[in-house]
């Protein structure tokens, strides 16, 4: 059925392997804003998220507002993504391991608002000395888009067995979509998702949610027979 024993891997950028919240904390600060702290963050409903809390509200949706405005934070977030953005602790070496196994795809999803977001990643990855060329496949997901229909064309453009395929994220989208596309889910909830609201509301398995950047280091090099 398949033609090869390859594995494929792919990575949700933000919130996953980038710490985008520190990003657009300081694009907010940058402006005047303030988006609270990571826990109320990670608790607010996505339409609220870039919203602030009721103390950061009236100030947030005021500087918003205006076209002129929202491209001048746009363009500031951009920035920050390219020249300041950072890995959580750990991805860099694991992905350039990865990438180094002839066996393993090794992909990058993301839904990235920057201008030109292949751009940004460019800049982004090779700040942590690697090629984004190096990936065997990106996709920049539009906003409404389904990240599984991405999953599935990446799976199946390089024929990957789905149960020998992995798809991380930070949301509870990223885990409905990775069993979508018959693939195995990791999912972290240090990202844009607690571990209350994933497991709670959403009823994602404890099991499978890895609560710090390290931990989803070791379960992927686990689940991948890589040393380290």
């Amino acid at each position: 059925m398949y033609p090869n024993r390859q594995k494929m891997i792919i990575f949700d950028a933000d919130g996953t392997i980038i710490d985008a919240f520190s990003a657009i904390e300081r694009t907010f600060a940058r402006h005047d804003m303030a988006i609270g702290d990571l826990e109320s963050f990670q608790k607010r409903h996505k339409f609220f998220k870039y919203l602030g809390g009721l103390k950061e509200f009236p100030i947030n949706i005021k500087k918003q507002l205006g076209k002129k405005s929202r491209q001048q934070v746009l363009t500031t977030l951009t920035d920050i993504y390219r020249e300041e953005a950072q890995f959580y602790a750990g991805f860099a070496d694991l992905i350039k391991q990865l990438i180094a196994q002839d066996d393993i795809r090794v992909g990058l999803v993301t839904r990235n608002v920057s201008h030109e977001p292949r751009i940004t990643m460019e800049k982004l990855f090779a700040r942590h000395d690697i090629d984004l060329d190096d990936l065997d496949y990106f996709a920049h997901v539009p906003i409404r888009a389904s990240k599984a229909d991405f999953f599935k064309a990446a799976r199946k453009q390089f024929e990957i067995n789905p149960a020998r395929a992995y798809a991380c994220g930070d949301e509870h989208k990223d885990y409905a979509s990775a069993l979508a596309a018959g693939m195995v889910p990791f999912v972290v909830s240090y990202g844009f998702e607690d571990h209350k609201r994933l497991t709670k509301k959403f009823d994602i398995p404890d099991d499978i949610i890895s609560n710090t950047p390290q931990e989803l280091c070791a379960r992927i090099r686990n689940s991948l027979d890589l040393p380290g």
